[in-house]
């Protein structure tokens, strides 16, 4: 089931996003940060409600301007298309926001190419998304991948 994050859900999320933070396949995200934006946090609930088999975030950046961040499915429950359910999940959502195109910032360029995302550089993105950044430790030497994908 998936369905909006709540504030009980936020350490799950974490302990999710820090595994694979850790694994150096995504950038984890303090939990302060994750209290703050709870609201852009949609999750996949395990259908026995016994915890989040999944996240991800859907932050609006600007006008017709989304980003989708912090998706991870919890390793026990890989290759059962959470991570695809999410992703339309926040696809549908953007759409009722009337965003007009999503963009992420990735390891696994892979995965988002089969949505439709495309490859960009990162200076083709709003300055305004960079303000997230300064916090980072990778700042500035991003090693991300940046990917567009246009809404029809």
């Amino acid at each position: 089931m998936i369905r909006k994050a709540t504030i009980d859900d936020i350490k799950q999320i974490h302990q999710l996003l820090k595994y694979y933070g850790e694994k150096g396949e995504l950038l984890a995200r303090p939990l302060s940060r994750l209290y703050d934006h709870v609201r852009d946090f949609l999750v996949y609930e395990s259908p026995e409600k016994t915890g989040i088999m999944g996240c991800c975030a859907l932050q609006f950046c600007w006008e017709d301007l989304a980003e989708i961040r912090s998706i991870a499915v919890h390793h026990d429950h890989l290759r059962k298309k959470i991570g695809t359910r999410l992703l339309e999940a926040a696809f549908e959502e953007a759409r009722e926001y009337k965003i007009k195109k999503l963009f992420t910032l990735t390891y696994k360029p892979y995965f988002f190419k089969q949505f439709g995302f495309i490859e960009i550089d990162k200076s083709e993105l709003p300055i305004k998304i960079w303000s997230d950044c300064i916090h980072c430790i990778k700042f500035p030497d991003c090693d991300e991948i940046a990917m567009l994908k246009v809404l029809g």
